[in-house]
């Protein structure tokens, strides 16, 4: 019956089920949310992403991790797939599994139409409560603008946009300075803006 409400899960179950599904879920208070698919530009941006990372941070003690990794929110107890994850010096994980990170320090996100206003609003609420964060991303798919959230040292975040093919953004005290023409390398954004169908 259609009124009947889906049995809660616990973490452990929820935990247990995405260690052997085909496809990736998100875990909050019991439920569970299919995460939907990702188009070309998402995926290359992502792509784009971790390789730009990877280089910045070569000489670091820090891992870059791509969408694969799963994140765990321990003050609210979300579960989730961040786009692309950093952990740096020992990471923290949930378990001896080593598949749940709890300590990201950078978190980007790729924004799609049917994402944007959780990844803007209510995900990045739940992100906030992750100690370790400093660094917080939103790259847009259908044009060039980067969204960059910082921590800053009064426990205030600030916001600073690129909408320039050749800005950077400056990732402190990381010394990783990531190229916004990297991020969007190969990525065609002639006529993105109109493909509303696009997830």
């Amino acid at each position: 019956m259609s009124g009947v409400p889906k049995p809660l899960l616990s973490e452990a179950e929820y935990l247990a089920q995405e260690r052997q599904a085909d496809f990736k879920s998100e875990f909050y208070r019991g439920e569970v949310f299919a995460m939907a698919g990702a188009s070309r530009r998402h995926n290359l941006i992502v792509g784009n992403a971790v390789t730009a990372l990877n280089l910045g941070l070569r000489d670091s003690d820090c891992q870059v991790y791509p969408s694969d990794m799963r994140v765990k929110v321990s003050a609210t107890g979300l579960v989730t797939y961040p786009d692309v994850s950093v952990a740096c010096g020992d990471p923290e994980f949930d378990d001896d599994q080593n598949d749940t990170l709890l300590s990201p320090v950078v978190l980007i996100e790729v924004l799609s139409k049917s994402t944007e206003s959780y990844d803007r609003g209510a995900k990045f609420e739940q992100y906030r409560h992750l100690n370790s964060l400093r660094h917080y991303l939103l790259i847009s798919q259908d044009r060039v603008h980067v969204e960059h959230f910082s921590l800053q040292d009064d426990g205030n975040w600030l916001l600073r946009e690129c909408n320039e093919i050749g800005g950077t953004v400056e990732l402190k005290p990381l010394n990783c300075k990531l190229l916004v023409v990297d991020l969007y390398r190969k990525v065609d954004l002639s006529g993105a803006e109109t493909r509303s169908a696009e997830p």
